[in-house]
């Protein structure tokens, strides 16, 4: 249609050597070519590609009298009698037919096979940088700081269906839903506000999670409104919803809220996905969750393979409480599959939870090579095995107590003040040398006990929380904002500052060294200073510049 056109004007009577086209380009040409807004073909040179062909095949040169256009003609034409060919020596007319076959094998046949080679090598490079960046992006997202401790309410923007509305509590129950009409007619408005400062009131809400797709905008202006007028003691978040719809349709999600209807089910997950991203993004399929560029024309299986081994990799990194991981989560671990997972849900729900690690090897299907590919990565707060809330594998508990006596310290005390001090001050290096150990095992042996029950997420920016809405109108070019990184690209990134749309980063606006690709200077997630340098209010466009914010307010 006319309107999707659009994006695809600037490639217009374009042309760029083939060596030089970016990736993301590529893509986006690939694209245009599919839904037939644009014809891409290759130039080439044919005439130096004949001639270097000849010269492979030791194709005698041609005579002035052969290489003129009229004798090329009249030979192409198959006129033998023609007068351009008259007295032409046999060496020459041998010359011109060769000559002219090869022309017409280039044109036929050369052209077009090295056309769809080298548009399916450009492909397929292109399709390992998307697949590339969408996997970094992915890592970042999953791996946001969990904002702990906070009642929270969901909010699931929407139009003529309302705002879907849920409230959890700091471990992700349900404590109430709800749909609030905030554009409809005027009593619906007002007793929107009436029952969403409420839902406030009565639960303590510290917290508002609000999808980012359609009316999220208005929402937030309606957040930001009643936090001013009955003086709230809240601050809102903006959160991807994207995948949230899957989810909510899915089989776990019946599982996991089994009283709500689907659209509810979108306003919860939307909730529990800055209470614990990890948690909640694992149970949407990857390719769902969109941050990168151009996801849906890359090679498919490529990328969920890829994206897969993301979210296993993120789910291991951080690991995994074994007592309330939920069956996703739980898949994700090394040595354990869906099957697995099921099992350990319902030992736990007939047994009760899990005093140790060594308990796993009661799970139906769970022996003791899927023990030793997972055990390491599960987490049991509370139980009877002190280190079992530790990264340290049971294979190195018998080392680990060993280190523990060299640091005067009794198991039993493992996660204590002075176990987690003496730890942080002991020389792993000269533990190694005693105790006839690995000093890198030693060191992480070392690591783990001196910062026991610690989530690797705390060194994530935390998401950014706001009380109050911009608008386009209300900025200046040359005003410094506050921003989150919202997707990183090959061509920059894109900032949301608190507007209706997020303004774009060029990668020349990100900073004056010589960079490979954007994802050197910035990540999904991160908060950044960035200066507004054009605003085009009616395409509702807007360019920012991290490299002009001067050096004392980058990081304020």
């Amino acid at each position: 249609d006319e309107e999707t056109g659009k994006d695809f004007l600037m490639y217009k009577e374009y042309s760029e050597a083939v060596r030089q086209i970016p990736p993301h380009r590529i893509l986006a040409l690939n694209r245009g070519e599919r839904l037939k807004h644009l014809k891409v073909s290759l130039a080439f040179d044919e005439e130096a590609l004949v001639r270097r062909l000849c010269q492979a095949l030791h194709v005698h040169a041609l005579s002035p009298a052969a290489a003129t256009e009229d004798a090329r003609a009249a030979a192409a034409k198959i006129r033998l009698d023609a007068p351009a060919l008259a007295g032409l020596p046999s060496r020459d007319l041998y010359s011109l037919w060769y000559r002219l076959a090869v022309a017409d094998a280039c044109r036929r046949l050369i052209v077009p096979s090295l056309e769809r080679e080298i548009r399916n090598e450009l492909t397929e490079k292109a399709d390992k940088q998307a697949i590339s960046v969408f996997s970094a992006n992915l890592r970042q997202l999953l791996l946001q700081q969990p904002i702990a401790g906070h009642t929270i309410i969901g909010l699931d923007p929407g139009y003529r269906t309302g705002c879907k509305t849920a409230v959890i509590d700091a471990r992700g129950k349900v404590l109430a839903t709800d749909t609030l009409y905030l554009t409809g007619s005027r009593h619906q408005q007002e007793e929107a506000e009436t029952r969403f400062v409420d839902l406030v009131r009565r639960y303590g809400a510290t917290l508002v999670s609000i999808g980012n797709g359609t009316a999220s905008f208005e929402t937030g202006e309606f957040t930001s409104r009643l936090i001013a007028q009955y003086r709230l003691d809240l601050k809102y978040v903006i959160t991807s919803e994207a995948g949230a719809s899957v989810y909510s349709a899915s089989e776990l999600a019946r599982d996991e809220l089994p009283d709500l209807n689907v659209s509810l089910r979108g306003a919860v997950s939307i909730a529990r996905r800055i209470e614990d991203p990890l948690a909640e993004l694992v149970k949407i399929e990857p390719k769902a969750i969109g941050v990168g560029q151009y996801q849906h024309d890359v090679d498919q299986k490529e990328l969920g393979k890829a994206l897969a081994d993301v979210v296993e990799s993120c789910v291991n990194h951080v690991g995994v409480e074994l007592n309330t991981a939920s069956p996703a989560l739980l898949g994700y671990v090394s040595g354990i599959n869906g099957t697995i997972a099921r099992n350990i849900i319902a030992w736990r729900n007939e047994n009760g939870p899990f005093r140790n690690r060594k308990e796993l090897l009661k799970v139906p299907r769970l022996g003791p090579a899927a023990f030793t590919q997972s055990a390491g990565f599960l987490r049991i707060k509370g139980g009877t095995e002190p280190l079992d809330n530790t990264p340290v594998h049971p294979e190195s508990y018998a080392l680990t107590e060993q280190i523990l006596q060299e640091l005067g310290c009794p198991k039993e005390q493992s996660d204590s003040a002075a176990v987690q001090l003496a730890a942080a001050k002991a020389d792993p290096a000269r533990i190694a040398a005693h105790l006839g150990a690995g000093v890198p095992t030693v060191t992480d042996i070392l690591q783990a006990l001196s910062r026991p029950g610690r989530d690797p997420r705390e060194d994530s920016p935390a998401p950014m929380s706001r009380r109050h809405v911009a608008r386009l109108s209300d900025l200046q070019i040359g005003s410094i904002v506050k921003g989150t990184v919202r997707n990183v690209v090959d061509f920059g990134c894109f900032v949301d500052i608190g507007l209706k749309i997020n303004g774009l980063v060029h990668r020349s606006e990100l900073t004056d060294r010589r960079i490979n690709h954007p994802l050197d200077v910035v990540h999904t997630g991160d908060i950044v200073n960035v200066m507004i340098i054009r605003i085009d209010e009616d395409r509702e466009r807007i360019r920012l510049s991290l490299k002009r914010v001067p050096e004392e307010a980058r990081t304020r």
